[in-house]
């Protein structure tokens, strides 16, 4: 799936992440670590994720994305 991913513009993955049903609900979204270093690159990403207040995790090379400005608290 990495392929087909690498073939995409960094705009147009940052648009079909945050378009998906979920983020559009302020729900939740996750994709690998590995992609969002080889499409957009960390430092970008976090820029997105501030300008857009989301808050993020990663865990088991997965980003998991907070697509809501609510604060998030780790349980344990």
């Amino acid at each position: 799936m990495t392929d087909t991913l690498t073939l995409l513009p960094p705009d147009v993955w940052l648009l079909q992440l945050f378009s998906a049903k979920s983020a559009r609900e302020g729900g939740i979204v996750r994709r690998a670590v590995r992609d969002v270093e080889q499409i957009i690159g960390r430092h970008n990403f976090e820029y997105e994720l501030r300008r857009r207040g989301y808050h993020a995790v990663e865990n088991a090379g997965q980003h998991v994305v907070f697509c809501n400005n609510e604060s998030v608290r780790l349980l344990c």
